[in-house]
């Protein structure tokens, strides 16, 4: 399991110390803030009060291709995007800060679509969805409902779920299982239900955790219920339960991904939560009528364990599967009957949550269960073979002092010919990566708080960056930050 970060506000050097080797990374966060740290939690507040702009946007460059940004995972599902003329050589300081707003707990990403931002936390005990304008930040509607949950490891107790906008809806899955459709335009209610009481869900080590995903008017959620109700699809436009896939299989933090094997579109849904005996593994199913069509168990033999990476479809029939806890990764290839056959298997190359990239015949990652010793790699995924392997670090100054860092279990996204690498602290940088290695060309440390694992989202050349807890640095709280990145 993720260990809980401990706070420690009194450490503190005379010297440059490699922090890797001298302590846990959370002693970095006394470099500056040696007081009582504020609340974790925002204070509900006027959206005015929340949002504080400090910039306005450059223009969008000239034929510069743009995307929205309808699910976690951008607008391929991939962690990747199709965005042009973002900004080359960062200035001083990294990109402008343009506004940001304070939020509550949760590690849920922003979705975007049409000018709108939804954003997905909890705030003085209720769940809010809230829409903002992408670019000057100002509130637009939100939509709450209470929600009693505390999460038993010590974790935020917000929603871990992020939004998806589908055509011109709002869907989000919150940690006790609430599913909520709303109007994008006017955050409407077309629809909720009570998951976890309708399907009898248990709750799991951190709450119900794996984003929905939309297919043929259906919206398909990794429920894992009772009676075997594992995956089930509900109504778009209205709700109601259109099939229940059933297995043992229960509920997983890993999300259901849309890809086509031998020429059928599917639903791959990597399942496996708290369960005893512990299990789970790789379904895949027609998203017509909820039918098996293949069944591969892929899960830690330990019971404090779960799945959490999305399952990887990587063209010409074949799925990428992780996990951090035992097994690591394997590769599969379907036959016509959708037979799957292991390729490779390597139990080093373990993630705990990130998405692994796939680009230019490489797939990217960070593999490693523990903040320290997380590992960088870059494979052929053909043959599971390294083209290297390394830990992402660098010797930075802040605020006086002179510290090593790394990116320890970032988030890759790869846009415009770069990786944009965010580090679970906070740092943020442009990395050039190939099959012969990686090289920083830009960084800048945003903020310094731990729980920083949500994917950056990016669009029309705007980036948007969670901060889920309280920045060690200034004593800010969780806050969602836009920056300019639009090029010339």
């Amino acid at each position: 399991m993720r260990v809980p970060f401990i706070s420690s506000f009194s450490f503190s050097w005379s010297r440059p110390v490699p922090l890797l080797k001298r302590c846990s990374l959370v002693l970095l966060y006394s470099l500056s803030y040696t007081g009582n740290a504020p609340s974790t939690r925002a204070q509900e507040a006027p959206p005015s009060s929340r949002l504080e702009i400090h910039a306005e946007a450059s223009p969008l460059p000239e034929g510069a291709i743009t995307a929205e940004w309808p699910r976690f995972n951008g607008p391929l599902d991939d962690a990747t995007s199709p965005e042009t003329k973002l900004l080359g050589k960062w200035p001083e300081g990294g990109p402008r800060l343009l506004w940001e707003i304070s939020k509550g707990e949760g590690y849920a990403s922003p979705a975007i679509k049409n000018g709108k931002l939804v954003l997905f936390h909890r705030l003085e005990g209720e769940e809010t969805v809230e829409a903002l304008d992408a670019e000057k930040g100002a509130s637009l509607w939100n939509f709450k409902y209470p929600v009693e949950y505390r999460d038993r490891f010590g974790y935020s107790n917000g929603p871990r779920a992020s939004p998806v906008i589908a055509d011109d809806l709002v869907l989000t899955h919150g940690v006790t299982a609430w599913l909520t459709c709303l109007e994008l335009k006017t955050g409407k209610k077309i629809w909720q239900r009570n998951l976890a009481e309708e399907f009898e869900i248990p709750q799991s080590f951190f709450g119900k955790g794996s984003n929905p995903i939309v297919m043929d008017e259906k919206v398909i959620v990794n429920v894992g219920g009772s009676d075997q109700r594992c995956v089930v699809a509900f109504g778009l436009r209205d709700g109601k339960v259109k099939w229940i896939t059933r297995d043992t299989w229960g509920a997983s933090y890993s999300s259901p991904v849309k890809t086509v094997i031998h020429g059928k579109e599917v639903c791959l849904v990597f399942t496996g939560g708290e369960s005893r005996p512990p299990d789970g593994g790789l379904l895949v199913i027609d998203p017509a009528n909820g039918t098996k069509l293949a069944r591969f168990p892929w899960r830690a033999s330990s019971f404090e364990s779960a799945n959490a990476v999305p399952p990887l479809a990587l063209g010409n029939n074949r799925v990428f599967l992780t996990e951090c806890y035992e097994k690591g990764g394997v590769m599969l290839a379907f036959d016509e009957k959708f037979k799957p056959m292991v390729q490779w298997t390597d139990e080093t190359i373990n993630v705990h949550w990130m998405t692994p990239v796939l680009s230019e015949g490489a797939l990217y990652g960070v593999a490693g269960r523990h903040q320290l010793g997380a590992e960088n790699f870059c494979i052929d995924p053909l043959s599971g073979k390294a083209f290297w392997r390394d830990r992402m670090r660098w010797s930075d100054e802040i605020n006086g002092r002179s510290v090593e860092l790394e990116l320890f279990r970032g988030a890759l996204l790869k846009v415009d010919g770069s990786f944009l690498c965010l580090s679970e602290i906070g740092t943020l940088l442009r990395v050039a990566m190939d099959k012969k290695g990686w090289k920083i060309k830009d960084k800048t440390q945003l903020f310094l708080a731990p729980g920083t694992w949500t994917l950056p989202a990016i669009s029309k050349g705007l980036l948007y960056v969670m901060q889920n807890e309280t920045d060690r640095s200034t004593g800010k709280g969780p806050r969602l930050l836009c920056y300019d990145l639009r090029g010339k």
